[in-house]
Parts: C-alpha cells; structure tokens; sequence
C-alpha cells in the first residue's frame, strides 16, 4: 500500500513539474521582446546608411513568438529605402524616437520606407521622418509633362496593412506624399504632424486608395497638395479633429481618370479646421467616360479661415487645362451632406457645384452654411451646374440648389 502510495504521489509530483515547465516556457516563448537597431549595427550619425541593421531587426522581431518592438532611439539615422514585408507571427511595433533621414538624391523608386502584409503593426514614438524632398522638388516635372514625369518615392507607404495604427510621430518634408494607405483594413491615425512647405509638389500629406476602416484623428497636416486624398475603392472613412493648411483641402479624388476604378462609399469629415487653404472640402473627378459612384459623404462642424473654395464639387477637374471638356464625367456624386461650415472665404464663389450634365449630382443636402467673402467684391456667392439637392437652415452665401 505505501508503496503504491509513494508512486502516485511521485507521479503526480512529475505531473505537476512537467505542468509548471510547460508554463514557464510558454510565458517565455510569449513575451515581449524590443530589437535595438544599434545592436544590429546601425549607426546614429546621419551619414552611414543604416537599411541593413534595419532590415535585420525587423526580421528578427517579425519571427519573435512573442510581442515585438522594433527600436529606434534618439539619434539621427541615415536610411536607405526599404521594405519591411509580414506576415508576422505577432503585433510588431516600430517605435522611432529618433530621427530617419531619406538620402536627399535617390528620387527614382516608389518609396522610401514601406510596410507590406503585417497585421496588428505600430508606427509610434516621439520621432521624425525626414523625406529630404528639397532636392527633388525641382526634379518634379509632372506640371508641364504630366504623361512622362518620374516617379518619386513616398515617404511612407502601407499595403495589404490590417488591424493597425500610427500615432505620434512627424514626417517633415517628403518628396512625395507624406504617408500612402493601399488595400489597408482598420487603421488608426492619431497624434501625426506632418509639414512640407507650401510649394513642394505632390505632397500630400495622407493618401488612401482601396482602403477600407480609416480612422485619422487629431492631427496636423501643412503641405503643398491635398492634406488628406481620397481615391478609388475606398470605403468607411472617418476624418475628426484635422487642421489643414497650407494644402489643398481635403479631397475625394481625382476619380474618373483611369478604367475599372471602384466607387468611393462613406466618408466622414467632422470638427475639422481649415486655414488658408486652396480648397476646404473637395470632390474632383475627370470629365472622361470611366464610370464609378462617390456617396454616402458628410461634412460637419467645419471651420473655414481665408480658404478659397470652401466647399466645391468639380466634375470637370482638368489640372494641365488640356482636356476634351466635350466628354462628360461619369462619375455619379450622390447623397453628400454638408452641415454646420462657416467662415471666411478668400474668393467670392463659396459654394461651387460644377457637376456632370449626363450624371448630375443627387441628393446634395445643404444645412447652416455660414461662408463669408473676405474681400471688398460684395458678399459670397454660390453656383450650381447640374446639381440637385436641398438646402435649410442658415444659408450664407444663398443657395444655388
């Protein structure tokens, strides 16, 4: 009998060892893990290219069984343009603290830093992009030869990105767009400041194309084109607590230009600020015979200061002046409200609705416009071309629909 005894108990003393083993290495294999990239060999002195250490300790967290950071510490590094591709076997983050510099003359290639297939990824801290686009602003000749101008790289780009967020950090002078969303899902902008001077050419601050679930909130944005562009096949975006300027507004499109682009469904634009800005809020499509939708918009509680188009809807969107005008847009632009906009407009048409005559614009709902003509022509005014829709409330300029 003691014999028997002293057996079970021994074997269930295993059984217990063998259960605490097993736990303590699960919660080894599980947790949370940083990768310096100065123990990888990158260097903060702004002049040896770092790409190679980077690229290395993104690899080394993206197969970490465990939470993952990869860190960048306060310093300034040079790097070169790089790709950090998942998936990964956890939530990485990419915590810069530092400053990354682009070299200033490599303009040829679509991006500077990208991120491809991750799920649950951060871009957070209290550091810097430097684009670096000074040198390749005067390299931009897409003005004057818009069919054959180089691609130049944005700064950052994600694609087939899910479930994530950036927050806090700066891009300052990109050569390009600032930050580039394609085919994303469910991602948070918070806390950005992005700044480029106010003639630098195609910097857009925020691009989202076929992206859907985009959240950006209080955040910054002073650049030399669109502070945030919406284009094809994106759904389910919500813009709050923006200020933008210089730039050129917050715009939907261009759309219309290129065959088989999808629709554009369900953009929120709220308690926004807009100061000295080309355009306020924007829907600009190309009058061509690609067929798509842009619906489902709301503008609300948005403050227009000295901004030149407050509210526009431009379905014959020709940049270079060069296009056959004789060709309608066919874009159909439906159910878009505006409500709650005031403040001052710089030119005297603070209300443009330039809308396609073979698919006029539907359900256009106007409630408490308060826009003023800051100048000495008269008072504001509004236009409308093909363009239906209602009006309440308070209407300064008068409504055109």
């Amino acid at each position: 009998m003691e014999t028997g005894l002293r057996l079970a108990s021994a074997a269930a003393a295993a059984r217990v060892c063998f259960l605490l083993c097993l736990c303590l290495r699960l919660v080894f294999v599980s947790a949370a893990r940083d990768f310096d990239v100065r123990k990888y060999g990158a260097v903060a002195d702004g002049s040896r290219d770092s790409r190679k250490a980077f690229l290395k300790a993104w690899e080394d967290a993206c197969k970490w069984n465990g939470d993952a950071s990869v860190l960048i510490p306060e310093g300034t590094f040079l790097l070169g343009e790089v790709v950090f591709t998942g998936p990964c076997k956890k939530s990485v983050a990419f915590v810069l603290n530092g400053v990354l510099k682009a070299n200033p003359t490599s303009i040829h290639v679509d991006q500077w830093i990208g991120f491809r297939y991750v799920d649950r990824l951060s871009v957070i801290g209290r550091g810097t992009l430097d684009g670096q686009g000074g040198f390749a602003w005067s390299k931009n000749s897409c003005a004057k030869n818009p069919n054959s101008c180089p691609t130049l790289p944005i700064s950052m780009k994600l694609d087939f990105v899910t479930n994530s967020r950036i927050g806090r950090i700066k891009s300052v002078n990109s050569k390009n767009a600032h930050l580039q969303l394609f085919g994303c899902n469910n991602i948070r902008i918070r806390n950005v400041k992005i700044t480029a001077p106010d003639d630098s050419p195609n910097t857009d601050g925020i691009k989202i194309g076929s992206s859907e679930n985009i959240r950006i909130s209080r955040t910054s944005i002073s650049t030399g084109d669109d502070c945030i562009a919406i284009v094809s096949g994106s759904r389910n975006i919500n813009i709050t607590d923006v200020f933008c300027g210089p730039g050129h507004g917050i715009s939907v499109g261009s759309l219309g230009r290129y065959p088989n682009e999808k629709n554009v469904e369900g953009v929120t634009v709220k308690n926004c600020t807009f100061k000295e800005t080309t355009n306020g809020v924007r829907i600009k499509t190309w009058a061509s015979p690609q067929p798509s939708v842009a619906s489902g918009f709301t503008y609300e509680n948005l403050f227009m200061d000295n901004v030149q188009n407050p509210i526009i809807i431009d379905q014959l969107y020709c940049p270079q002046g060069n296009c056959n005008q004789q060709i309608a847009s066919h874009v159909q632009v439906r159910d878009i409200t505006y409500r709650n906009i005031w403040g001052t407009s710089a030119t005297k048409e603070a209300e443009t609705f330039q809308c396609s005559k073979s698919f006029p614009c539907k359900n256009i709902v106007l409630h408490d416009i308060n826009l003023v003509h800051k100048g000495n022509e008269g008072p504001a005014s509004s236009s409308c071309a093909f363009a239906n829709g209602v009006s309440s409330g308070k209407q300064s300029p008068p409504s055109c629909l």
